[in-house]
């Protein structure tokens, strides 16, 4: 007989353990919001800075001189207090995430010197708009190591739809940015043209994982401000099928003008999914602290009460379990979607890294290696893992 002692816990501190536990894995997931939110400020900055850029180095520096300036002035007013915060979170970040910290400063330390062969034009719209690009790959990289001490469902519904949401919205950047390019120079090589569709048929997977999280109210103000209007699938159309007319530049800003409405309503409803996030786990903060084991054991029912309370409470029970056993699965399948984005964008890195390859060559190495040997890309991607994990062991030649 188990002889139970001031010492060893019951279950009543048991539930209010486990109770204290959450709760401070949400007060840290608080903090980890604001940072969220500060990545998404400082992203949609960067973007704007990149199409600006773009425009300003394709048309010779005739064009986008002072909207260069302004987009550079608010993405540093955005940088300024988000480093002091990812200070105060080094308590609070595992590993993994301070390695992606650690890249996306990096690549903001090198933004005055990417600024400077921008306005001297000594540098490519092309080379240009790749370093914005590995810079906010690098920021968007740190959304999916925020997750890592949370297992409540519902919290992580809210991470995966943001996160999803996040990459189309980048997405959608990175067609602004292309589509400049071409607009300006008044020309689509092919290259340019299968770079512009590989970004327009991208977002697709991204918006429809946000969209099968997230509230119906949210996927109608989707529907409703942040698709492509007919102007812009018409500027898609002469993007990709013939040669825009050269007009001074008149195109380009026309096509600017409509994504930079596009992606200003996206950036609203990112807001509102951060807001969800936070409210959600607020909520969860404020949810009753007084555990009363006895409301969750059944009393032992007397034999005249017996058939029919357990009449009552057996199409309960196997509702419940229905209910748990759904919610596992969907806790299963939102971690396994954030893993396996997690994984292709460290694939992508080491090919970045050690190939010299852009993020555009990475990943349509990775879809090559992919198609050749019919398999996901996310095996492709843990596969290279696996190799580069064993690459310090190999001897030198």
């Amino acid at each position: 007989m188990i002889n139970y002692t001031d010492a060893t816990p019951d279950a009543t501190d048991w539930f209010r353990y486990a109770r204290q536990v959450q709760k401070q894995q949400l007060y840290q997931l608080t903090q980890l919001g604001v940072l969220a939110g500060k990545i998404s400020h400082l992203t949609h900055t960067l973007q704007c800075e990149r199409g600006a850029s773009n425009i300003w180095l394709c048309s010779k520096g005739q064009l986008y001189a002072l909207e260069c300036r302004a987009s550079s002035a608010l993405a540093d007013e955005n940088i300024t207090p988000f480093l002091p915060l990812l200070a105060t979170l080094r308590p609070l970040a595992s590993s993994a995430l301070c390695h992606r910290i650690a890249a996306a400063v990096g690549c903001l330390e090198q933004l005055p010197q990417l600024r400077e062969q921008i306005k001297t034009r000594r540098i490519t719209a092309e080379q240009a708009m790749a370093q914005f690009i590995r810079t906010i790959s690098h920021l968007l990289s740190i959304i999916p190591q925020l997750n890592d001490s949370v297992d409540d469902p519902r919290i992580v519904k809210h991470l995966v739809a943001l996160y999803s949401f996040m990459q189309g919205k980048e997405l959608v950047g990175q067609e602004r940015a292309l589509g400049a390019i071409g607009f300006t120079q008044s020309a689509f090589s092919d290259a340019l043209r299968q770079s512009l569709v590989d970004r327009i048929d991208g977002q697709q997977p991204c918006f429809e994982a946000f969209l099968s999280l997230a509230a119906p109210d949210v996927g109608a103000i989707f529907a409703r401000e942040c698709t492509a209007g007919l102007e812009i699938e018409q500027l898609r159309r002469q993007a990709c099928t013939r040669v825009p007319p050269a007009d001074g530049g008149e195109g380009a800003l026309r096509w600017f003008a409509l994504q930079t409405q596009r992606l200003e309503h996206l950036r609203a409803l990112e807001e509102v999914l951060i807001n969800e996030l936070m409210h959600t786990t607020a909520s969860m903060l404020e949810e009753d602290d007084d555990v009363n084991v006895n409301t969750w054991l059944d009393e032992t029912p007397g034999d005249h009460l017996s058939g029919r309370l357990d009449r009552q409470l057996l199409p309960l029970v196997r509702q419940q379990a229905r209910e748990l056993e759904q919610l596992s699965a969907q806790l299963a399948s939102l971690q396994d979607s954030l893993e396996e984005r997690t994984l292709i964008d460290k694939a992508k890195n080491i090919l970045m890294n050690h190939q010299n390859m852009s993020e555009e060559q990475a990943w349509q190495c990775l879809r090559k290696m992919a198609m050749d040997k019919n398999q996901r890309m996310v095996e492709i991607a843990r596969a290279l893992l696996t190799v580069r994990a064993l690459w310090p062991l190999t001897p030198k030649e």
